[in-house]
């Protein structure tokens, strides 16, 4: 009889998924590991800079700009490697990029590559693979190392704390602003809209700003609050310790008058020197209020320039920022920089040896009743010859000039920029000024009143008188708009509308005192007028000025309680002239305001 009794298979011999043993499934699972350790392995090993710089073309090219950089080498000894940038962590996207340097593989087997001039002629094209793939995930290996929640606003200058900030609320990512910060840039090869449409802010990129970063930017805020205190603290204690020594040494001059001739003659010396020049302007300093603002050398930046490509911050200041939100605590560096020519930005072709990148001054304010007064105090600098002109000095006439412009926030860029608005990029002295014979030649000359003579040529204007603005330059194009002016009724109609510029200057040298404004020009009208005094005393300069508050006559503005306005000033020191001047960005100014940088408090 068969036996027919049901022999259990063993546990090797059992089938699984799709008819599989568990035998087969153990060797296909081995088999697996060893493939993948292999495969995974194979990948790794292409993953290290030193395999990425195997080749020719990427040692002797994008290496050796890697290696200056501060991702090869900066003060905390973190490297971020040629994976580290180029090929994403998570394993599905690194397959695929993978699979994408293929492309460059054949690259380089074709020669494509192979010499500096070659990597050069793709350059760009290369560049903008790279920015396109950042773009779309969010710069997704930026932030494996610069993760935006971990970032400490104490440590970042206000600039980088200001667009990091930006970067929360609209939705910018690490690639908008950081192009070529390892290897060369050619984003300027960009046109105006490719780089528009780049850099736009994507909102799926938002993010809610952390509560860490916000309580970073209270305390680096008091911070610095607390430093700018103290400094103004230092300041007036020192200020008041020279009054005080003045008052003694005229006191002890009094006391010796009259005990001789010879000491009577020692004593009114004594006087003379020590005692303040009579004034016919009557204040109290005591009871104004102190600003310390630094102006600095802005080359041949114009509000074209602001406006343009070059400016990395145009998309904060179109929208609204002011300058100083950016560049407040930079002044010193950024008119170092430019002042030498060797800036970044290369604002500044003709160099004057030794002249001074910055300077501080203090304005003091104060109103009454019926007047505004100022008094800026600086110190004098040394002479610095100019190598262009002959003689050296551009003004011989004039040591100092300075000037003072107030407007309401009607003119366009006044609100954030102050006086800035009215420098153009082809004005007198700037790089895209019309030639005297284009100037004779044109339509405009008698409108705008070119003195060809003795090359005038154009002065500061405001865009609300022009048609437009070239900002791009394209084709030759001159930047600027000096040649695009409305007709008359249209700039009738901007001077109602308060968009002009009040304009106070005083020249050291003539003693001359001239009000205006500025709309389709720069035009000295007389105004409301103002008194100066202006000296050079022991190294500083004092110069105060005393303004009507209101005015009923055009181009004045009037300044009233309860209002704000926008401030700006110039020093032209050491004989220049033009656009060889210092400069302040713009602030606010306005009456019994503690808000306001420029805090006119009442006598």
């Amino acid at each position: 009889m068969a036996n027919n009794t049901f022999l259990k298979p063993s546990f090797w011999s059992r089938r699984l998924i799709l008819g599989t043993t568990v035998s087969g499934a153990v060797i296909f699972f081995i088999v697996g590991i060893v493939f993948w350790g292999g495969f995974n392995t194979a990948m790794e090993a292409t993953n290290t800079t030193e395999f990425c710089i195997g080749c020719h073309e990427m040692e002797a090219n994008v290496y050796q700009e890697y290696k200056p950089s501060i991702h090869f080498s900066n003060r905390t000894g973190v490297r971020a490697g040629c994976p580290d940038c180029h090929v994403p962590k998570p394993w599905i996207h690194k397959v695929v990029r993978k699979i994408q340097a293929s492309k460059e593989v054949f690259s380089w087997l074709t020669g494509k590559l192979d010499t500096k001039e070659k990597f050069n002629e793709h350059r760009f094209e290369l560049a903008q693979s790279v920015w396109h793939a950042m773009k779309s995930t969010d710069s997704r290996e930026c932030r494996n190392f610069h993760n935006f929640e971990s970032m400490n606003p104490e440590f970042q200058k206000p600039r980088a704390r200001k667009q990091h900030l930006n970067a929360f609320e609209t939705g910018q990512t690490c690639i908008d602003c950081h192009k070529g910060i390892a290897h060369h840039n050619v984003r300027d090869k960009l046109s105006d809209e490719e780089l528009e449409i780049l850099e736009a802010p994507n909102p799926d990129y938002i993010r809610e700003v952390p509560q860490a970063y916000r309580e970073g930017l209270a305390r680096v805020e008091a911070k610095e609050a607390a430093a700018a205190a103290k400094v103004k603290e230092e300041k007036m204690a020192e200020k008041a310790k020279n009054e005080q020594k003045i008052a003694s040494a005229v006191e002890e001059a009094l006391a010796n008058a009259g005990s001789s001739k010879a000491t009577t003659a020692k004593s009114s010396k004594a006087t003379a020197s020590a005692a303040p020049t009579a004034s016919n302007i009557n204040v109290d300093w005591s009871k104004a209020s102190s600003k310390d603002i630094g102006v600095f050398y802005p080359g041949t930046a114009s509000i074209e320039w602001i406006l343009g490509r070059r400016h990395g911050g145009k998309r904060a200041f179109t929208k609204g920022d002011r300058c100083i939100e950016c560049h407040g605590e930079e002044i010193a560096d950024i008119g170092n920089n430019i002042v030498t020519g060797e800036s970044e930005k290369k604002l500044e072709p003709n160099v004057i040896p030794g002249k001074r990148g910055h300077i501080d001054v203090t304005i003091d304010s104060t109103h009454d009743a019926e007047n505004l007064y100022l008094r800026f105090s600086w110190a004098d600098g040394e002479h610095a010859a100019v190598p262009f002109v002959d003689g050296g000095k551009m003004d011989p006439e004039n040591p100092m000039k300075l000037a003072f412009m107030l407007a309401t926030d009607d003119v366009e860029y006044a609100d954030r920029a102050g006086c800035w608005g009215t420098c153009h990029a082809d004005a007198n002295s700037m790089p895209f000024a019309p030639d005297a014979d284009t100037l004779k030649g044109s339509d405009l000359a008698k409108r705008l009143k070119f003195d060809t003579g003795s090359g005038t040529g154009v002065t500061k204007y405001l865009k609300e008188s022009r048609t437009k603005l070239e900002l791009k330059g394209r084709g030759g194009k001159s930047l600027g708009g000096w040649d695009k002016l409305k007709d008359q009724s249209e700039i009738d109609a901007a001077q109602t509308a308060n968009q002009f510029m009040d304009v106070v200057r005083y020249k050291s040298g003539t003693k001359e005192v001239e009000d205006g404004q500025i709309l389709a020009e720069r035009d000295m009208h007389k105004g409301v007028g103002a008194a100066v005094e202006a000296s050079l005393k022991n190294g500083t300069w004092s110069v105060v000025v005393k303004r009507k508050l209101k005015s009923d006559k055009a181009g004045d503005v009037s300044i009233e309680a309860g209002k704000v306005y926008n401030f700006g000033f110039a020093i032209h020191d050491d004989y220049s002239s033009a656009r060889y001047h210092h400069v302040s960005f713009g602030y606010k100014l306005a009456l019994d305001n503690a808000d306001a940088e420029v805090n006119v408090t009442k006598q």
